[in-house]
């Protein structure tokens, strides 16, 4: 299955190793690294424990984008609250929605450091939360736990064949297909005086929910930076 697990800034290689075994305990073998702090390392080839192949195939990266270039859909774990809503799915209906997208190219689930988690600027690459649902009291999952869960349920709805239909009638726009239209976004909004040069995030970040709901096929996102550039000819004509 075209599903990549991406890991964010892991802290211990020893993790590396124990997600590495639960990716092949349940056929995935896809495995991106972004900026871990030590790897490769003989504590993760000790805990993948007969998974070493996925650690050799392993890519490393020094940023979130490359680790999620082509890929048509995105979620990312997270187990807290987030002052702006994102959308949100337990680890069942995600894996049913993450093979019926590998259909149309390359899905990843991104998994954040042991310490912090995912940080709001990885999660604007997301196009969906994966929260796992826990005892309050004591929500806290080891990284390979949490990759264990996840990928338990996309085995299983793999196995069944039959999950709930979700639209999709065009080939959607990739990852890096979006991130040039948001800056392209940025720019002109920009340029036009609508954004705050000063304090650009906050809008930013609720454009990208909009569009992320929206999902924009390639010929959608190509319109749409087709009217951007329209503007922005149109604005220094003016100027001129």
């Amino acid at each position: 299955m075209p599903i990549r697990i991406v890991l964010v800034g892991t802290t211990h290689p020893g993790n590396i190793g124990a997600v590495a075994r639960a990716m092949k305990n349940m056929g995935l073998g896809d495995l991106y690294l972004v900026n871990p702090k030590v790897f490769p390392h003989e504590d993760a080839t000790a805990r993948a424990s007969g998974a070493s192949d996925i650690l050799e195939r392993a890519r490393v990266v020094d940023t979130l984008d490359k680790a999620l270039v082509d890929c048509v859909y995105v979620a990312g774990a997270s187990a807290r609250s987030r002052t702006i809503n994102w959308p949100c799915m337990g680890p069942r209906d995600c894996a049913e929605r993450m093979i019926q997208e590998s259909e149309h190219g390359d899905v990843a689930c991104v998994f954040g450091p042991e310490k912090t988690g995912l940080h709001n600027d990885d999660l604007d690459l997301c196009h969906t939360l994966l929260t796992i649902p826990t005892d309050p009291g004591f929500s806290s999952l080891n990284l390979a736990m949490a990759v264990q869960v996840f990928t338990y349920e996309v085995r299983v709805a793999s196995m069944l064949g039959e999950g709930p239909v979700f639209d999709v009638e065009a080939p959607p726009a990739t990852s890096d297909e979006m991130e040039h239209f948001y800056e392209h976004l940025e720019n002109v909004l920009r340029d036009i005086r609508f954004l705050d040069p000063d304090n650009p995030r906050h809008l930013m970040r609720r454009m990208r929910r909009l569009f992320i709901r929206a999902r924009p096929d390639k010929n959608e996102v190509n319109i749409l930076r087709g009217i951007l550039t329209a503007v922005d000819r149109t604005r220094k004509d003016d100027d001129d």
